[in-house]
């Protein structure tokens, strides 16, 4: 699997009390595909149950970037709300975001670690994802 580290200046925490939830929840609620018009509520309750990376520039301290993962922490996770800030695009932090994410529940020894993505596929892909060799497997109950 390719190393791939974050940019000089920049740092990946899971420690919640870093997060800037009133970010995280405009980035997701107000710009992305995915969960435009989530309520802040239903973002913080998602935030606590989940664990979290933050991606933070170092000389500010400012958060630029975050992924949440779903987790029973045995044999399955599920990476989801990964979003880069528009001012911070273009610096390949989403891909070393998600790296770090990869690299951080490596430990874990889980069996499966799953996405789903409308666009991104290539971001992905360099950290290891692939499509579903047998998607026929697969069901849900749910949004498509």
């Amino acid at each position: 699997m390719t190393s791939i580290r974050l940019p000089a200046g920049y740092t990946v925490s899971t420690d919640p009390t870093l997060l800037d939830r009133e970010s995280v929840h405009r980035w997701l609620s107000e710009d992305s595909y995915w969960a435009l018009g989530r309520p802040r509520e239903k973002q913080d309750r998602a935030i606590d149950h989940s664990l979290n990376f933050g991606l933070y520039e170092d000389a500010s301290g400012a958060q630029v970037g975050y992924a949440r993962v779903v987790t029973d922490h045995a044999t399955f996770a599920w990476l989801c709300d990964v979003y880069i800030a528009r001012e911070a695009r273009g610096r390949g932090l989403g891909t070393a975001l998600t790296a770090a994410v990869r690299d951080g529940l490596a430990e874990l020894g889980l069996r499966r670690l799953l996405l789903a993505t409308r666009d991104a596929h290539e971001v992905y892909a360099k950290v290891g994802f692939a499509p579903l060799a047998l998607p026929e497997k697969w069901m849900l109950l749910g949004e498509q």
